[in-house]
C-alpha cells in the first residue's frame, strides 16, 4: 500500500467519552477523533482492519490519508495512535485536516543505497547511522516515503550529510542551522576498540604471575 493510496471510512460517532469508545470497539472499530482545519474537532469511527493496513505499512504517522464518510472526501495526517499494551491493538486514533499544499512537519525514514558498492565498506568499514530518520517540513501532497542517502562512493571516514540528500520540492528539514550528519562509514573504531582492549587486558592479565602476598607476621 502506497502513501496515496491509505483510506479511511469513517462514521460519526455519536456518543463519545468512554462509553462511546468501548462501544466502538466492541463493534469493530476503532475510536478517533479528527481535528484542524478551523472546525470543529469530530468523534470519528475508524474501521479496524483499515487502521490495521496503514499501521502495517510502516510509515502511518508520516503519510498523509484519505477519509471518506458518506461519499466526501477530506485529506488528513494522521498524529498519533495509542495501542494496547498487551494485545497492541489500535485503541485510538487522533487524525488532523489537512491541505494537499499545505506545509507540515513530518519524519521521514532514511534508507541506505549503494552498500556493495562502498569502497569504505569493502575494507571493513562499518556503517553507522547517526539518524534513521529526518524530520522535515514539506507540502502534504508531496511527502516522500523515504530520504535515499546514496554511500556507494564513500570511504572510511567519510559522511553523508543533510545536504548530500534530494529532497521534495518545497521540502525542507527541520534543523536549520547546521548541515547535520546521517551516517558515517567507521574503521574498528569506538566500541569495537574498547572491547578489542577490554580483551587483549585480560589475555595480558591471564599471562601475568600471580603475585605471593606474605602472611602477616604474628606479633
Amino acid at each position: 500500500m502506497s502513501k496515496s493510496q491509505i483510506v479511511f471510512n469513517v462514521e460519526v460517532r455519536e456518543r463519545t467519552g468512554t462509553g462511546g469508545a468501548r462501544e466502538a470497539r466492541n463493534n469493530g472499530f476503532v475510536p478517533g477523533v479528527l481535528y484542524g482545519g478551523g472546525i470543529d474537532p469530530v468523534a470519528i469511527s475508524l474501521k479496524k482492519n483499515e487502521v490495521i493496513k496503514a499501521i502495517e505499512t510502516g510509515h502511518f504517522l508520516s503519510a498523509t490519508a484519505t477519509l471518506i464518510h458518506k461519499g466526501e472526501r477530506q485529506l488528513v495526517i494522521p498524529q498519533g495512535i495509542q495501542m494496547h499494551p498487551v494485545t497492541d491493538q489500535p485503541m485510538h486514533v487522533d487524525l488532523r485536516r489537512i491541505k494537499v499544499d499545505q506545509i507540515i512537519k513530518v519524519e521521514v525514514p532514511v534508507h541506505f543505497t549503494g552498500m556493495e558498492a562502498s569502497p569504505g565498506l569493502k575494507k571493513g568499514g562499518t556503517l553507522n547511522v547517526v539518524r534513521h530518520s529526518v524530520e522535515l517540513n514539506v507540502p502534504a501532497g508531496k511527502i516522500p516515503e523515504a530520504l535515499e542517502a546514496d554511500i556507494s562512493k564513500l570511504e572510511v571516514g567519510d559522511n553523508v550529510k543533510i545536504s548530500n540528500i534530494t529532497l521534495p520540492e518545497g521540502a525542507e528539514p527541520v534543523i536549520t542551522d547546521r548541515d547535520f550528519t546521517i551516517a558515517t562509514i567507521a574503521g574498528r573504531g569506538g566500541k569495537a576498540e574498547a572491547e578489542d582492549a577490554a580483551e587483549d587486558a585480560a589475555a595480558e592479565a591471564a599471562e601475568v604471575p600471580a603475585t605471593k602476598v606474605a602472611a602477616p607476621k604474628k606479633d
